[in-house]
């Protein structure tokens, strides 16, 4: 490795920022409180350990009967997974759901453990709910708090982990021990922390999910932002207005009260210029909020503002969830009627892919932060200097998706018991399957796919695949015992589709779990296939005249013997039929 030649007793250049007090600031508690937090005993300026995060926990859990601790799974290097249970009943509240009781409000924290701000905000509330007068947020309410998802990342800590964050000392690392983006294994369940929280949201089955990160980018001048799944591209729009009508207002109004500017998530279509338009398109499910939607669960996705010094950051996030808290509780009954409309829907054309539309989908109001351009002798190129002034708000277009493409509801999916990889991971989701006991005979429909396209690099230790189907085909085929039959007429249909139909962005042909009918299996010799070619040449016109347009048009084709017979081979009886037949076989409605 090349030496650093930025001196080790400075950290990276960050943009100025405006001088910041709110009334979130009474919340914290004095280093010789004996209820201090780890974070708190520094002002916030650093984060515990996960064994002093633990610690803490365990000691919170034996002095409250509000409190309680379970690990509900082992990280990749064998580190205990912990989740925290508060609630006025914690025997009801470890119990399976029945749908009705307290609403139930799951949040979890360092999926990137650098982003670490609601660990230490949610030990703050746990612990003013255990010891410091606020047990009335459980009155109607259970909560789940996961401090640490990512806790192999979150040990690897340094304060050279994110240099465009303002804080804490050190941070953790983004990915997991095994390189891992735990955000963008959602559907591909990889890592053992997303397979062990895929099956707590199956146990808990929460009414509202939060996943706090801290965000990049540009400046601006929100120190919390937070947002969902809109509903005009939501598989569950009912819990997508609940979210825009009855959640966030509430949320943002405590927000405000305690001195914090909550903003809806930024992302900018280019970070030096926002007022070029923001981005707020139709996310797949490899992401948490983009999971929790197909699932019919209301997610809210949290980006603090990596450029607000981390107290304040905190003190936001801590706002944010007791306001969470509050929202699911005053507003359960349309919360719950939303849930069920959503998991009760069955779209007649699910949407399979969505595009760039050409135009904004609507407009809002942006605060931003005044900048500059200068002219940069490292990158040869103007950048942008952020000046920490705040400026007027501005209406800014946000730039949308439209629909792709869409196919009929299919009746369902077989699954061949050969595919390994795929009924795994369906089980892992709790999807429902009807397992073949003996061969079982099906009128299906068969999808033939071609323009294969494989990624040029590796992406989450995976060849990311993407195909277009040239054809679908009836057929009858026979399925193997072990073989599986997937409804759509199930609560988690809508996902089925998304992992089953190959042309969706995250479906598990595209992460290249299902690969094995990409390469034919069976050639012939050249002495054999070439006198047979002539003889195809020789009498078929059409494939002649075929054949001739493929050389003039293809150079590479044309300088290419084994290519040119291989051409020939493909349109002969002795092809491999099963070649670039996608297994999974859609069956109509």
């Amino acid at each position: 490795m090349k030496p650093a030649y930025w001196p080790p007793e400075r950290r990276a250049p960050l943009p100025p920022v405006q001088p910041w007090t709110g009334p979130s600031e009474a919340l914290i508690r004095q280093p010789s409180d004996p209820w201090v937090t780890p974070a708190e005993i520094d002002d916030l300026q650093t984060t515990p350990t996960y064994e002093e995060t633990r610690a803490f926990l365990v000691r919170l859990a034996e002095a409250s009967p509000l409190i309680r601790l379970y690990e509900y799974g082992t990280s990749a290097e064998g580190r205990p997974l912990t989740l925290v249970i508060a609630s006025t009943d914690l025997d009801r509240a470890a119990a399976a759901p029945d749908g009705e009781g307290p609403v139930r409000v799951f949040t979890e924290c360092g999926i990137h453990p650098g982003e670490i701000d609601g660990k230490d905000a949610g030990l703050m509330l746990l612990r003013d709910i255990a010891v410091g007068g606020k047990a009335d947020l459980l009155d109607g309410c259970d909560w789940y708090f996961v401090p640490v998802l990512n806790p192999d990342g979150h040990e690897r800590r340094s304060v050279y982990a994110r240099p465009n964050q303002r804080g804490p000392e050190e941070q953790g690392w983004r990915a997991s021990a095994q390189g891992l983006n735990l955000n963008r294994d959602f559907v591909k369940a990889h890592s053992p922390e997303i397979r062990a929280i895929i099956k707590l949201l199956g146990c808990i089955d929460p009414d509202l999910f939060i996943d706090l990160h801290v965000t990049d980018g540009l400046d601006y001048q929100y120190d919390i932002t937070y947002g969902f799944q809109e509903a005009r591209y939501s598989a569950s729009p009912e819990l997508s207005a609940w979210l825009e009508d009855s959640y966030r207002p509430l949320v943002d109004a405590h927000m405000r009260a305690l001195g914090h500017l909550p903003g809806p998530l930024i992302l900018a279509a280019d970070d030096r210029r926002p007022e070029l338009g923001l981005m707020l398109p139709a996310f797949p499910p490899r992401f948490s909020h983009g999971y929790g939607d197909i699932r019919h669960i209301a997610t809210v996705l949290v980006e603090n503002h990596s450029l607000k010094p981390v107290r304040q950051r905190v003190l936001g996030t801590y706002a944010l969830l007791e306001a969470s808290l509050g929202a699911a509780r005053c507003r359960s009954v349309p919360l719950r009627a939303a849930s069920r409309a959503d998991r009760e829907r069955r779209v007649a054309e699910p949407v399979l892919t969505w595009n760039m539309a050409p135009e904004p989908v609507r407009t809002t109001m942006f605060h931003p932060i005044a900048s500059e351009f200068y002219d940069s002798p490292a990158s040869g190129a103007r950048e942008v200097r952020w000046l920490g002034t705040p400026l007027p708000a501005l209406e800014t277009p946000v730039l949308g998706s439209i629909p792709g493409q869409t196919i009929a509801r299919p009746r369902g999916y077989w699954v061949p018991a050969s595919e390994f990889d795929v009924l795994d991971r369906l089980r892992a989701h709790g999807i429902a399957m009807e397992i073949a006991e003996a061969w079982t005979e099906a009128e299906v429909d068969m999808l033939r796919l071609a323009d294969l396209e494989m990624a040029g690099g590796v992406s989450e230790r995976r060849i990311v695949l993407k195909a277009s189907v040239a054809g679908v085909e009836r057929r009858v085929e026979k399925f193997a015992p072990g073989s599986a039959f997937v409804t759509t007429d199930q609560r988690l249909g809508d996902l089925a589709i998304h992992m089953l139909e190959p042309v969706c962005a995250d479906s598990l042909f595209a992460q290249g779990y299902v690969a094995g009918m990409l390469d034919p299996v069976e050639y012939l010799e050249a002495y054999v296939i070439a006198p047979m070619a002539d003889e195809m040449l020789a009498t078929d016109p059409d494939l002649s005249a075929e054949f001739h347009a493929k050389l003039a048009s293809d150079n590479a084709f044309a300088a290419d013997p084994m290519a040119r017979l291989k051409w020939f081979y493909l349109r002969s009886p002795y092809r491999d039929e099963r070649h670039m037949l996608y297994p999974v076989a859609r069956c109509p409605a």
